[in-house]
């Protein structure tokens, strides 16, 4: 409780510090920023201590965090008092939307402390890797940090977001293993406070000219932007839906032999759902992992109808799951992103920066923060990137031509600010891209891998109904601007077309060539080219509906994205749409576009790595299609409920929603009890996992303990498997680099299995071999200071004690652990 307290002291103080900074970066947003003044300062803060400590300026404790925060402090005073009575002045009338800002924050941070009390372990999927990151760059006594699990080797990983977790750990003095949980509850909060703040500044009327132009205070505007941190946060596939129907056995029937069937379920073909169900039907659940299956709910094929996993995640099963990973970490930062676009899209950062010949109509302190924002995404995630950029620039080119109108100027307008913008994002974060390596290699096409429409319901229709809702409103609806049905259907068919054709260039290009991925496929499905050319074919027509269902929501959003200005005033916008801004609801039309985009790019290319086919870019584009989906769906909502006059309508409206956001709700509710044992957790409520270990192995406990505070080293432990947290738990939970952790993980992470050599071999080498003389050989070549001996090193290789016992001090003992330290 100490620790959550401290943290939501430190990040609030910070984020009001920070608010002036704020203030002066976001002139076009209602709020000024204020709900994103906690993660600018989190953001500011974390690159100087970064960078500091990565140029040697500043050491990885406290005197070198506490010399960032002076830096990003002594910034936010200057503005301060630059705009005193301005900011003192929108503080006062603004304190409704401030005060709702604040309890959503603490709420949220508050209630996912509680689930993760619940569930605080660290030992499944990746979290041991994330705990991994945050201890060793706590431990790291330089930057950049080292690699905790392949000793010799700084981290090859966007670490930037554990970066940020160990400078507020190291600060409020608490350890990895409970700043994990505090962190994944942060991020929660921020995730919320920014997902409001940017539904509130689309709501919340026309943009004001200047500080004192009043802000719009409508309660529905206050009020209505929760659905955003509801849509984004809570708010889940139909995954639940499909449990509550089969567990209470809808649709199936027996046959004559009295085995149960279904014509439905085996059509619908979702993993473990096509099986026939056990009796007795009820609400309760039989199966523990099935609130997992929502996160695959999506299923691929290859041509001999083997069956493919496909990761269709989505944030509420992320924090349900209680994974820091690089995904979550940056949810926060992508809204951040989003909100830079909205600041240019609305007429922020107006000015001029001159260079070459060229003339970028944006203030140099719009320029900077943007690379400032879109490099951290990339260090926080590099394919976060994806969106970040595509919609600052993409922001950028509407507000130009809607100023002056659509030509081939804004061509070069696209390119005179995306050169700069990547450029100087690359060179902020440079550092970073020196010691980066990634698994990525290239484009392949998705010729196998169509989705399926009755899958992309099951996933995206909790968002597509109000999505739908708000097209068909905006249609039906006379505003100042009228939707460009010809270029949408030019734009959405051939942006179909253009993928089409570059998937069968590729694969053809392949073929010609005899490249291994065309060759391999051709060998694992046993089929000619021709005869593999036509079914895949087949299946893509076959498939044919899910594409129609994207292309219902990209058309007419390019449509309102591209309209024509009418100028009638008597049309609901104009009142609030002034001649120099754009009306806010076509910014939603770009988030749809460009979710739409990111939904439709894996149906025809995906990215080349060491998975193989599309799992992992599925994953990484569907994430963030949920964001951007996620803020159209609440401003759909929120924008509808404001606007419709009809009472029939209204009211036919709101059941309508009412009913999808239960829907999207069962997951959470069922999920949760499941997780969480009914919330009665073994041990009792806590956010450190340190706690279970001392419980379930209180041996091992103490030696970590003992190596926490013990000098610096590598150390050997036994090596394993990944995602078994028996092997790397020493380095992990200690922050001391061993010689080679998870060895799946470091080859993905570095492209290879080259920097490993032969450590694996090595290491159980060093506990097997009878003589000192071939131990103390690998001691000396790894550089290695501490031997561990506990029950998995026993395990992992026949332990031999007594040359240790000899030639090295023992320097802890407890039950059946020894650590044994070199000269």
């Amino acid at each position: 409780m100490t620790a959550f307290i401290l943290w939501y002291l430190l990040i609030s103080i910070v984020g009001w510090l920070t608010f002036p900074l704020a203030f002066r970066l976001f002139p076009a947003l209602k709020d000024r920023g204020f709900a994103l003044s906690r993660a600018v300062g989190l953001l500011v803060w974390g690159y100087a201590f970064w960078l500091l400590a990565s140029l040697g300026v500043a050491q990885n404790d406290a005197g070198g965090i506490l010399f960032a925060l002076a830096v990003l402090l002594g910034l936010s005073a200057w503005l301060y008092f630059k705009a005193q009575a301005a900011i003192l002045d929108f503080l006062k009338s603004n304190w409704r939307q401030i005060l709702v800002a604040e309890i959503l924050f603490l709420a949220a941070f508050a209630f996912l402390a509680f689930i993760r009390s619940a569930n605080s372990e660290l030992f499944s999927t990746e979290k041991p890797m994330e705990l991994a990151f945050i201890s060793g760059i706590m431990r790291s006594p330089t930057f950049p940090p080292r690699d905790p699990w392949l000793s010799g080797y700084s981290i090859s990983y966007y670490y930037f977001g554990y970066v940020i977790t160990a400078m507020l750990a190291k600060l409020t003095n608490v350890p990895s293993s409970l700043a994990h949980n505090l962190m994944t509850s942060l991020i929660f909060a921020l995730t919320a406070l920014g997902a409001y703040g940017l539904l509130y500044n689309l709501l919340a009327g026309r943009t004001p000219q200047t500080t004192d132009d009043p802000m719009d205070h409508r309660p529905s505007s206050i009020i209505h932007a929760l659905f955003a941190p509801l849509f984004l946060l809570l708010v889940s596939n139909f995954g639940a839906l499909l449990e509550v129907l089969y567990r209470y056995g809808i649709f199936w029937q027996k046959d004559e032999a009295g085995q149960f069937t279904s014509a439905f379920w085996t059509w619908l073909d979702v993993k473990e759902l096509n099986l026939p169900p056990v009796e007795p039907f009820g609400w309760v659940n039989l199966r523990y992992l099935w609130w997992w299956r929502s996160s695959r709910i999506m299923q691929d094929y290859d041509m001999l109808h083997n069956p493919l996993e496909v990761i269709d995640e989505f944030p509420f099963f992320s924090f349900l799951l209680g994974d820091l990973h690089p995904h979550v970490l940056a949810l926060p930062f992508t809204l951040l992103a989003i909100s830079v676009a909205l600041n240019i899209f609305l007429g922020g950062w107006q000015g001029e920066v001159k260079a070459f010949g060229f003339t970028l109509n944006l203030k140099l302190e719009g320029l900077a923060f943007s690379a400032l924002a879109l490099g951290g995404l990339a260090f926080l995630n590099t394919w976060d990137i994806l969106i970040g950029a595509t919609l600052i620039v993409a922001a950028y080119v509407f507000y130009q031509a809607h100023a002056h109108g659509w030509s081939w100027a804004r061509l070069e307008d696209l390119l005179t600010l995306a050169v700069p913008l990547g450029l100087l994002s690359l060179i902020l974060y440079l550092p970073f891209y020196i010691g980066f390596s990634s698994q990525a290699g290239g484009i392949l096409p998705s010729l196998m891998y169509p989705t399926r429409g009755a899958h992309l319901w099951l996933m995206w229709g909790v968002l597509l109904i109000p999505i739908y809702f708000l097209l068909i409103y905006c249609t039906l609806t006379k505003f100042t601007f009228r939707p460009n049905w010809r270029v949408a259907l030019q734009l959405g068919l051939g942006f179909v077309l253009f993928l089409f054709v570059f998937m069968w260039a590729i694969a053809l290009f392949g073929y010609y060539f005899k490249h291994d991925f065309v060759m391999g496929w051709l060998a694992s499905q046993n089929m000619s080219v021709s005869a593999f050319f036509s079914a895949t074919s087949f299946r893509r027509l076959s498939y044919l509906g899910g594409l129609i269902t994207l292309l219902a929501a990209l058309i007419p959003a390019l449509a309102f994205l591209f309209a024509k200005e009418t100028r009638d005033s008597s049309a609901p916008e104009a009142a609030q749409t002034s001649p120099s801004a754009q009306p806010p609801i076509l910014f939603a039309m770009l988030l749809l576009v460009v979710g739409a985009v990111l939904i439709i790019a894996p149906d025809f290319v995906y990215l080349k790595d060491q998975f193989g086919y599309r799992i992992n870019t599925i994953f990484k584009f569907y994430y963030q299609a949920w964001v951007l989906w996620s803020l159209v769906a609440a401003f759909g909502v929120a924008y509808l409920l404001q606007n419709i006059q009809s009472v029939l309508w209204g009211w036919s409206y709101r059941i309508g929603i009412a009913l999808v956001i239960f829907t999207g709700l069962l997951y959470p509710a069922l999920s949760l009890p499941t997780k969480t044992n009914n919330f009665k957790p073994v041990g009792g409520f806590t956010l450190d996992d340190f706690n279970r270990i001392q419980r379930e192995n209180p041996d091992e406990a103490a030696a970590i303990e003992f190596l926490r505070n013990a000098p610096d080293g590598v150390v050997a432990e036994a090596i394993g498997g990944s995602y078994d947290p028996s092997f790397a738990r020493i380095a992990t939970y200690t922050g001391l680099p061993n010689v080679l952790g998870w060895p799946g993980h470091e080859s993905q992470w570095r492209g290879g299995a080259g920097p490993q050599g032969s450590r694996q071999d090595d290491i159980k080498t060093l506990y097997s071999a009878p003589d000192w003389v071939t131990a103390n050989a690998i001691l000396e070549k790894y550089n290695i200071r501490y031997v561990y001996i506990g029950r998995t090193e026993r395990i992992f290789a026949q332990v031999n004690d007594e040359k240790f016992s000899k030639h090295l001090k023992l320097i802890f003992q407890q039950g059946d652990v020894s650590i044994y330290e070199t000269p």
